[in-house]
């Protein structure tokens, strides 16, 4: 059994050269919000996450939760809210967020 119920990795990858990426959305930004916001509503049993480049640029920004291996694409904090709220805390895919 895992230690954590979910995973939430969030792409905060920067190209090079201004190549469109995760990071030119906000990524980091975002990431930094879902872990306060998990926080908030006390997902002790739930771990976010940045990584590098998931190798799903043109469909940024994304992040993935594990073990269910659910991919969103997100727009603002309220997306990024309603992931948390519904993935992480309540086991409801989002399914509008999926990419």
């Amino acid at each position: 059994m895992s230690y954590y119920r979910h995973h939430l990795f969030f792409c905060t990858n920067q190209r090079e050269g201004g190549d469109v990426c995760c990071n030119s959305h906000n990524a980091t930004d975002m990431f930094f919000y879902a872990k306060d916001y998990a926080q908030t509503l006390g997902l002790d049993d739930v771990r976010i996450n940045r990584t590098g480049c998931l190798g799903r640029c043109d469909l940024g920004p994304v992040a993935v939760v594990y073990p269910q291996n659910v991919w969103y694409n997100y727009i603002d904090e309220s997306d990024v809210e309603e992931i948390v709220r519904e993935h992480l805390q309540n086991d409801r895919v989002v399914e509008r967020l999926m990419v």
